[in-house]
């Protein structure tokens, strides 16, 4: 497929995960779910999404947060496919990541000042 459809539906993807993450977590104060990153495979069967949590005061790790997105799986595509049903024929499966780069990016800046 070509690569300048691919980055659409990977733009599309993210723009609409992200307010669906935005609206879920209005009603847990102190959660914020942001998608980083969408990475749609070629025959877009496969979404590997990439989410940045960050919940410094709700007593949840970014991992339990993880967990509970990947049990809700289908509801989440349910209303992703509801939301780009007249853009995309085929909605991919959905796979969720924690991105760690700004984790990794203040670990090498702390090796860098020592």
């Amino acid at each position: 497929m070509d690569a300048t459809r691919i980055s659409k539906i990977n733009r599309l993807v993210q723009k609409e995960l992200g307010e669906i993450f935005r609206r879920q977590t209005a009603a847990q104060h102190g959660v914020l779910v942001s998608v980083t990153s969408v990475s749609v495979s070629p025959d877009l069967s496969i979404a590997r999404i990439r989410l940045s949590i960050f919940a410094p005061t709700s007593g949840q790790t970014p991992e339990d947060i993880l967990r509970s997105i990947c049990q809700n799986t289908k509801p989440i595509r349910y209303e992703l496919g509801t939301r780009v049903k007249s853009q995309l024929r085929r909605l991919p499966e959905l796979t969720f990541f924690i991105d760690d780069s700004l984790d990794y990016l203040e670990h090498i800046d702390e090796l860098l000042k020592k």
